[in-house]
């Protein structure tokens, strides 16, 4: 039991850390243009702000709302409740609540594929980069062929589908429309206070992600929390010094995604009831982006590295 937590645990650090990169290097961007005390705020209570308030607060909502009937404390505490009406109502609540995570991380990665830049890590990502119109085509396959699966086997679960679907392009609106305006507010002279609400902000919409993400490990509120927040003050660490270390690995990005996509399609297969061992996701999520990892660390020590962007 203790040790199936601590490996929880480590995934999602592992995976909070990794699929938050791009958040860290916009927050670098930014915070170079501010003055000293203002980056210290954002690094201090900042911290405060990304682990307990939304790291913490946000998947705790989540699996509250969706599980009528049970309270808040019991929503913070289920997965180490006894209480049997509370273990039968998240239960009911976990495949529409997966499918909708799931469904939003392979719209995720399905969007990463065909239309954002990357350097190039597999072969066929060229080919899908060069397609791009059709993501959209394949979303809307992808959405109504498992719309049309999960209808028959109940309507609450076609809808998590679709609210899914929902709150991926309302979320990647923001995101493009917060990396489209990072450089020009980097370079502006906008006060340091409205610079840092729209760190806090982005940092929000980029979480989103690492919370969603966060159910494939486990429903627990307090692991999901104690994971993605160290994985928050990660990246925060990132953030300080060592952007352009990152930036030297071609192919973390790519793992970041890949890991997103096998996440996704374990949280779709759990809607449908076919759930795998609880170790398969944090060992999935280590395999991938170690591999990445590894690839990448090779590819920085090449005189010219392979990789190119789109």
């Amino acid at each position: 039991m203790i040790g199936m937590m601590i490996v929880t645990i480590l995934g999602l650090i592992l995976f909070e850390t990794v699929s938050s990169i791009d958040n860290a290097i916009i927050n670098a961007e930014v915070l170079g243009t501010m003055g000293a005390k203002a980056r210290k705020w954002f690094l201090t209570w900042g911290i405060f702000l990304a682990v307990f308030v939304v790291r913490g607060l946000l998947p705790w909502l989540i699996i509250w709302f969706a599980t009528p009937g049970i309270g808040p404390v019991e929503a913070l505490m289920a997965t180490f409740s006894d209480d049997l009406r509370v273990i039968e109502a998240v239960e009911t609540a976990k495949p529409p609540l997966l499918m909708a995570g799931g469904v939003f991380l392979i719209l995720l990665f399905i969007h990463w594929l065909f239309l954002e830049p990357k350097n190039f890590g597999l072969p066929g990502e060229r080919f899908f980069a060069r397609h791009g119109a059709w993501f959209y085509a394949l979303a809307s396959i992808l959405l109504l062929g498992l719309v049309g699966m999960a209808g028959r086997v109940s309507e609450h679960l076609a809808f998590a589908a679709v609210i899914g679907s929902t709150a991926f392009f309302i979320t990647n609106g923001f995101k493009q429309n917060a990396e489209a305006k990072e450089s020009g507010l980097a370079g502006s002279a906008l006060s340091d206070m409205s610079k840092l609400l729209y760190l806090e902000m982005i940092d929000l919409t980029f979480s989103i992600d690492g919370v969603l993400g966060a159910f494939a490990f486990t429903l627990s509120v307090p692991l999901i929390l104690v994971g993605n927040g160290i994985g928050a003050i990660v990246v925060r660490q990132l953030t300080v010094g060592n952007i352009e270390n990152i930036r030297k690995l071609p192919y973390l990005k790519n793992g970041a995604m890949y890991s997103i996509l096998g996440l996704g399609t374990v949280m779709c297969l759990g809607g449908f009831g076919i759930e795998p061992p609880e170790w398969v996701t944090p060992v999935l999520t280590f395999v991938i982006i170690g591999w990445f990892f590894g690839k990448s660390v090779l590819a920085a020590r090449e005189p010219q590295s392979p990789a190119k962007k789109q």
